[in-house]
Parts: C-alpha cells; sequence; structure tokens
C-alpha cells in the first residue's frame, strides 16, 4: 500500500524482515519437532535455532538482497531463503525442511500474518468504539431529524444515529474476532498434504508454539475458504466505515450543516475558494471502503484451485494480503479521530428538525385521529391534506404550521381540539424509549 495510507505497526508485519523470520521460526521449530521425534539429529535442531535466529533476527537489507540475488537464480522463493539459511547455519542446514514442502512455510506463515494483522485490527475497532461510545452518550438526547430517502421523517437524536453506528461495529468485531480464529491454522502436511514423509505431530508442534490450530485436511495448502472469509469480513467492515463516512458527508453540506468534521487552524479547504470547509476525512474514507472491498472478490476466487494445490493464488495473496490489512487498518484509526473531534451544531439540527411546519409529526396526528374514532384511510387523507397544505406554502406570506392547518381542518378539530393535538405531537414522545434502546445497544460494554 502506498506510504500515504500506511501504518507502520501494521506495514511492520507485511516486510520483508518480518515475512523471511516467520518463515525461519517455522522451520527451526519444525526441526525441533523432528528432532525430539528422532527424525534429525537432536543437536542439529539446536544448531539450526542458536546459529539461525540471530541470522534471522538481524536480517537487512544487504541480506534481504542477496535472498533476491539467489531468487533469481533459483526461481523459487523458498529455495532461496533455504540456501541463504544455510550460508550462517553451515552443514547442519541440510535438516532444515526435512519432509516439508514450500506451502507449509509459506501459508503457515501467511496465517499468522493475518492473524497478528487481525489483532491490530480489533485494537483499532475497540478504539473506534470507544469513541462512538463517548459521542452517542454526549448526544443521547440531542433531537434531529430522522430522514428517509434523503428526505425528512420523523424526530430522532444524534445519539441514536452513533449508537446505530456502534452496534454495527460491535458486530463487526465479533465478525472479524470469528474470522481470526478461523485463518489462525497450520499446515505442515507434506506434498499433497499426506504426511507421508512428515509426521503429524511435527505439525501439532508448530501449531501451538505459533498460536494456531492445525489444518485438518490441507492438501498441501490450506483451503482458501477461510481466506476468502477473512477477506469477505475486512470488506463488510470497510462498508461499514463508508456508511457513517456517508453520513457525515451529507451532515456536512452547506444547507444541512448540523455535523462537520473538524476543521484544524491552518487548514486550507479549496486552492481557489478560501471559505470551503469540505468533508475530505470521510469523502477519503469512502474511496478507501472501496479499495478493501475490491479485494474480497479475488479472494473468493481463490478457492477454487486445481486438484491439491496451484499457485494462482499466490500472486493475488502478495497483493490482498499487505493492501487490504493496512487500508483497513488507517480507515479505522482515521475514522476514530474524525468522530472523536467531530463538531456537532444542535441548534442547527434543530432549526432543520423544524424547518417544515411540524410536518414529521405526522405519525403522531395520524395515529391519535383513529384512536378517536376515524378510519384509517380517513385520518390518512385528513394529516396528508394538512401536511401538504403546510409544505407547499412554506416561505410564502401563506405559509402556516403543521398544527394550525390541522386545527383549520374541520375533520380534524371535530376529533382533537387543541390540547389533545398539542399532547399528540409532544417531540417528547419521540424520545420516550432511548434509554430501552441504549440499553440494548451498550449494555455490554
Amino acid at each position: 500500500m502506498v506510504p500515504r495510507y500506511s501504518r507502520p505497526e501494521m506495514t511492520a508485519i507485511w516486510s520483508p524482515e518480518a515475512r523471511y523470520r516467520i518463515w525461519f521460526e517455522i522451520e527451526a521449530l519444525a526441526a525441533e519437532a523432528m528432532g525430539q521425534l528422532g527424525t534429525i539429529p537432536a543437536e542439529a535442531a539446536r544448531t539450526i535455532r542458536e546459529k539461525g535466529a540471530p541470522r534471522a533476527a538481524a536480517i537487512s537489507a544487504a541480506d534481504i538482497a542477496r535472498i533476491d540475488e539467489i531468487e533469481r537464480e533459483t526461481r523459487h522463493d523458498v529455495i532461496a531463503f533455504l540456501t541463504w539459511m544455510a550460508e550462517g547455519i553451515g552443514e547442519d542446514a541440510r535438516f532444515m525442511h526435512q519432509g516439508l514442502t514450500s506451502s507449509d512455510v509459506l501459508d503457515t506463515c501467511l496465517s499468522v500474518q493475518l492473524a497478528r494483522a487481525a489483532d491490530l485490527l480489533i485494537a483499532e475497532l475497540d478504539r473506534l468504539l470507544a469513541a462512538l461510545k463517548r459521542r452517542a452518550e454526549e448526544h443521547k438526547y440531542t433531537p434531529t431529524v430522522g430522514r428517509s430517502h434523503g428526505i425528512h421523517a420523523e424526530p430522532t437524536t444524534f445519539g441514536l444515529k452513533l449508537a446505530g453506528h456502534y452496534a454495527e461495529f460491535i458486530r463487526n468485531r465479533a465478525r472479524l474476532v470469528a474470522a481470526r480464529d478461523e485463518i489462525a491454522t497450520c499446515a505442515i502436511s507434506g506434498a499433497v498434504g499426506t504426511f507421508a514423509a512428515v509426521d503429524p505431530r511435527v505439525e501439532a508442534f508448530v501449531a501451538e508454539k505459533l498460536g494456531l490450530t492445525v489444518e485438518p485436511v490441507s492438501t498441501q495448502v490450506i483451503p482458501r475458504d477461510r481466506h476468502a472469509a477473512f477477506f469477505c469480513v475486512l470488506a463488510v467492515i470497510a462498508s461499514g466505515i463508508e456508511r457513517l463516512a456517508t453520513e457525515v458527508r451529507h451532515l456536512q453540506r452547506s444547507e444541512v450543516r448540523e455535523a462537520e468534521e473538524y476543521f484544524h487552524p491552518g487548514q486550507k479547504g479549496s486552492s481557489a475558494m478560501p471559505h470551503k470547509r469540505n468533508p475530505v476525512l470521510s469523502e477519503n474514507l469512502t474511496g478507501l471502503a472501496r479499495i478493501v472491498r475490491g479485494y474480497a472478490l479475488p479472494a473468493l476466487e481463490n478457492v477454487a484451485l486445481w486438484h491439491e494445490r496451484d499457485i494462482s493464488h499466490s500472486s493475488v495473496e502478495r497483493v490482498i494480503g499487505p493492501d487490504a490489512t493496512i487500508t483497513l487498518d488507517f480507515a479505522l484509526a482515521r475514522l476514530t479521530g474524525m468522530i472523536d473531534k467531530l463538531t456537532v451544531y444542535p441548534e442547527r439540527m434543530t432549526a432543520n428538525l423544524e424547518s417544515l411546519g411540524g410536518v414529521v409529526h405526522s405519525q403522531k396526528v395520524l395515529l391519535a385521529l383513529t384512536q378517536a374514532g376515524l378510519s384509517r384511510e380517513g385520518a390518512y387523507r385528513a394529516v396528508q391534506r394538512a401536511a401538504m397544505a403546510t409544505w407547499t406554502a412554506l416561505g410564502t406570506p401563506d405559509s402556516r404550521s403543521f398544527r394550525d392547518n390541522l386545527l383549520a381542518d374541520a375533520e380534524v378539530a371535530g376529533k382533537l381540539d387543541a390540547a389533545a393535538l398539542d399532547q399528540a405531537i409532544d417531540p417528547q414522545r419521540d424520545f420516550r424509549h432511548v434509554e430501552t434502546i441504549f440499553a440494548r445497544v451498550f449494555a455490554a460494554g
């Protein structure tokens, strides 16, 4: 991923240095298990660990260049790595990779990397959840208009809006935890996965030491349905990010102005128009979400490999593994910062809520009329009649509130007097169950 959208801790997981250290650890652990089982000399396993560990730990740019040089000749990355390790370990290096195949190293390493990446993503989700909870509590009873199809619907609160996003990210966290557990598998089963040249106990040993589970049937590669599920979860999380970012983008529009991204001192919104305060963070998040979602499809297409294995998945995963996790990590951090500093305008929310003369209370009047004896069809016609009169006259000399138009309607006035109407349209009725919703959403947190 480009540095602009990368953070060091996640990027480090995918560095050549990290990859080669994991490769060595897999090889060293396999050798130790074989040494205990008597498959190779125990002394050779100790030598591999004692001489190889410092070499892997101190791997440098020059060492990586040497591995690349060997690979240009061998045309095989794992063999190039083993050759480089042998240059430092010496004669006992011949006992490395006994009975293993390249996929044992590559797939197990990818599992370790994806599990580590998931841990960072889960931690970032926790920070986002904390920010959403804090802001939701802050605005639990801040009235705002709920919109359907982009049109004023009924009153809600800004806290309820944020609580809905919190609930979604709680679900996404659970999905990611499950995906991490599913991807954290180890395959040390040899060619075509039959354990013909390596004892299954070696796999169990390596898996335990790396914090992985054994793959029941690896067929030489770990089945890619696991990876597809993992990247699909990342895509779902990205969609949740975009949903929240889209909400902020709409609320920041000039004619809405109910909330906006924090505008830093010295920040410039436009090279041409000095007045501009653009939703650049949320727009950026929308774009980054598209990237992460885009990686779900190739992950799904990787599931269908030829027979026991091929490498059509390899080139795909070398791109989507780093890029999807690095991008999502950056996006989650950016979203957390945006929510944490989001500027909210309660007065503007109230003004917008009242801007259509009170028609947002139409359902409550409809229900009150039916309870007062009017048929639902008759009540709907009467309320809609008053609402349309209010709507079409807005901003004209003939403008009247929804309440006034209702009281001027003989059919409505025959069923509801002013006191009963005021009781029906009392805004507090919209928020009677806010506490119940918040208890549902935040009960576990």
